[in-house]
């Protein structure tokens, strides 16, 4: 068997394996050492360490558990329970109010945070009560927490940002700028929706009671200010010191972390308990990311050796189709990925493969990079492993599961859409880069 075959040999296996249930990373490793040893003898022992080593250097990685630890301590801190009761009063005497208030929270929040488990919970946590007893319809708020959830992997600073940028081998701060307009793209999609179909329909998200509305505006002023001003202060100091150029990913991303530290001493959230739970949550996190990083990268140096990736890009290159064809087959085949995958295997296994096909045809990888990150949003929105319905099924019991997964995947429709406008129209995502950094 010639090496570029054992490749796919090696490529079948792993999505065997993984379909089987089998732990990514373990996979990883294992099939890169026994298809390493078949193809190039005892030399693959040598390239998975220096790949260990070559990614462990990489200093921008130190941003993806600063922003993780930062996430966790927002949510702590009870900052984005402020932002929903000040919108939630503002909004009270409108259809659909508490849909609008969730977006826009996560929208703001999404901006402070790169996780969607905090948002989700956080957001079902205080969010769920109020939509139940204001009779508000399961299926659509389902839809609405947790697609406003998952905007903080697409909305910088976000850990998959970060992790995709040196696998595509692009400049990380120029792919948050990228992601911006698309991200707030897909939160006006969810807006418009939630509340033409509240408009239409008031039964499924009528005006709060006159009893849950706020008396005066002290309370309202007081819940905006402590949830936007803060949150404000601390977009400035990461992402618009990262954008600026002041401050390296890594730089701005410890800077947030010591904001969002600071901000739980501000609001009287800290204590050692709090503390240890964020950095143990914070370890879990970034050890299962940066250990599937490792073995994706050993598994992608022995599958590059074995010469597959040219097998493939000849392939698909050959295909009678145009190149906007050739790019569309290759989302298509990312947005399959993600029912059964979650985002960090499509990122470190699967995009790596698809790259040379996207240089050989001359497409911007800044435009490409936005594309995978916006079809990635499908990934936590499409079942079964879509991860956000787990978490907002443990805060909320009282939604069904099937509840919960039809409201998602009314959302996830509205994902595709905004995946295909950015596919129509590249400068939503390429224009706030060439006037930040051109």
């Amino acid at each position: 068997m010639s090496p570029e075959m054992l490749g796919v040999v090696l490529l079948a296996t792993l999505i065997v394996g993984i379909f089987l249930g089998f732990p990514i990373a373990f996979t990883l490793i294992i099939l890169t050492v026994v298809f390493g040893y078949i193809g190039f003898g005892a030399r693959v022992f040598d390239l998975m360490m220096f790949q260990a080593i070559g990614l462990m250097k990489e200093e921008v990685l130190a941003a993806v558990p600063l922003f993780v630890f930062m996430g966790h301590l927002l949510e702590y801190a009870g900052l984005m329970e402020r932002l929903f009761r000040g919108f939630q009063y503002v909004l009270a005497p409108v259809r659909g109010s508490l849909y609008l208030g969730i977006l826009l929270t996560a929208t703001l929040f999404a901006t402070a945070t790169g996780i969607i488990g905090a948002s989700v919970t956080v957001m079902g946590l205080m969010a769920g009560p109020a939509l139940i007893r204001s009779g508000y319809n399961p299926v659509m708020s389902a839809g609405v927490i947790t697609a406003g959830g998952t905007l903080g992997i697409l909305i910088p600073p976000s850990v998959m940002l970060v992790l995709l940028g040196p696998t595509v081998g692009v400049s990380i701060v120029k792919l948050f700028a990228a992601a911006i307009i698309p991200g707030l793209v897909l939160s006006g999609l969810y807006i418009v929706y939630s509340m033409g179909r509240s408009f239409l329909n008031p039964s499924l998200g009528p005006p709060l009671p006159p009893e849950e509305r706020p008396k005066s505006w002290k309370p309202v002023v007081q819940e905006l200010s402590f949830g936007m001003i803060p949150l404000a202060v601390l977009i400035f100091a990461a992402l618009g010191s990262i954008l600026a150029g002041l401050a390296t990913p890594t730089e701005g991303a410890a800077m947030a972390a010591f904001g969002g530290l600071v901000l739980t001493i501000v609001y009287r959230r800290f204590n050692l308990q709090m503390l240890y739970k964020a950095v143990m949550r914070t370890l879990q996190t970034t050890s299962l990311i940066l250990f599937l990083a490792m073995a994706a990268n050993m598994y992608g140096a022995t599958f590059s050796r074995l010469g597959t990736p040219t097998l493939i890009t000849n392939t698909l290159l050959d295909l009678p189709l145009p190149p906007m064809g050739i790019l569309i087959l290759l989302m298509v085949v990312i947005f399959l990925l993600g029912w059964p995958l979650e985002w960090p295997a499509i990122v470190l296994i699967f995009v790596p493969i698809f790259l040379p096909v996207v240089q050989q045809l001359g497409f911007d990888l800044l435009w490409f990079s936005t594309l995978v990150a916006v079809n990635l949003q499908t990934a936590f929105l499409s079942p079964p492993v879509a991860m956000a319905a787990y978490y907002l099924k443990g805060v909320v019991p009282q939604w069904s599961l099937t509840s919960i997964y039809r409201g998602m995947l009314e959302f996830m429709g509205l994902q595709v859409i905004g995946l295909i406008l950015v596919l129509l129209f590249p400068a939503l995502a390429l224009w706030l880069p060439s006037v930040l950094f051109d």
